[in-house]
């Protein structure tokens, strides 16, 4: 495994109070919010299945999957507006890649953006780039990380490469990179991208 991004965890306090529910959108949401805090009985609303294990994993009780992406997971919220009469705890990325909070502050409902990670370029090693020629796929779940393979493709042409991307969103920085092929999952999750990455009849 050779990750495009490196996460780091931010500086930041946990508000609790007044809060219902927890909106996760990454696992990576969900390891910096339980490393920060013990709190397990609030109810999770998933942007996706990976994010749900995530959470379930980390022993929170009620967990729902939006089984989608960020606007699935603000569908989910706002049809259950009525049941949610306090506040949304959004654990984010310093930089998202959509406006969650800004989605649920549009139908009312009130929520608590707190970044508490970060996403950094890793620059590919050596050892990769010499072996370039020889990857096939690469798998990618950010515009951010679909940005910066891009970037690094700029130096380091692999036509023989294919990306296999979580959303048309997230391959949409690829569109001029000389790639093999771009592929997009059917639906923003885990399962859909690994079934375009399976090999045909299995």
């Amino acid at each position: 495994m050779a990750p495009l991004l490196e996460v780091r965890q931010l500086d930041a306090d946990l508000n609790l109070a007044g809060v219902v529910a927890l909106a996760f959108t990454s696992a990576n949401a969900v390891a910096a919010f339980t490393e920060r805090s013990s709190e397990r009985s609030l109810r999770v609303f998933a942007v996706g299945d990976a994010t749900a294990a995530a959470a379930r994993a980390a022993r929170f009780a009620s967990v729902l999957s939006a089984e989608g992406d960020v606007a699935a997971l603000a569908r989910a919220l706002t049809t259950r507006k009525r049941e949610l009469a306090g506040v949304i705890l959004y654990p984010s990325a310093a930089e998202p890649a959509q406006d969650l909070a800004g989605a649920l502050e549009a139908v009312g409902i009130e929520v608590r953006q707190t970044p508490l990670y970060e996403t950094v370029e890793t620059p590919p090693s050596d050892a990769v780039i010499d072996r370039l020629p020889e990857i096939e796929a690469v798998l990618l779940h950010s515009a951010k990380a679909a940005r910066a393979l891009a970037a690094f493709l700029e130096t380091h042409p692999a036509p023989r490469l294919a990306a296999y991307c979580l959303s048309r969103q997230t391959a949409r920085p690829l569109a001029r990179a000389g790639l093999a092929a771009v592929v997009s999952a059917a639906r923003p999750n885990e399962a859909s991208l690994l079934e375009r990455l399976a090999p045909p009849g299995v």
